[in-house]
């Protein structure tokens, strides 16, 4: 699995790219099939943005959270990536 981060009118600071990819490597426990995952960073005024495209077989996964720090951003992400996935394996086990 790879994971692809950048930031978009953000510096991605190496503390940063190390608490994201920790908290998405997770994403491989629920769902082993991943390809890569894409991560941008963005500020849309005093919002900090988190999103990522999850390539797996057959699909993509897209999610985006919004948050005034940067982690918490990342938290929700993985959350919401977490759902997004166990939903879509069910899908394909049904």
């Amino acid at each position: 699995m790879q994971i692809h981060i950048t930031g978009h009118h953000v510096e991605v600071t190496p503390p940063i790219r190390e608490y994201a990819t920790k908290k998405l490597s997770r994403l491989k426990e629920h769902f082993s099939r991943i390809m890569s995952i894409d991560v941008t960073f963005e500020i849309e005024k005093l919002q900090q943005v988190a999103k990522a495209t999850i390539s797996v077989p057959g699909s993509k996964i897209h999610a985006d959270c919004k948050s005034d720090n940067l982690y918490t951003a990342i938290d929700d992400l993985e959350e919401t990536l977490d759902r997004q996935l166990k939903k879509h394996k069910e899908k394909i086990e049904a």
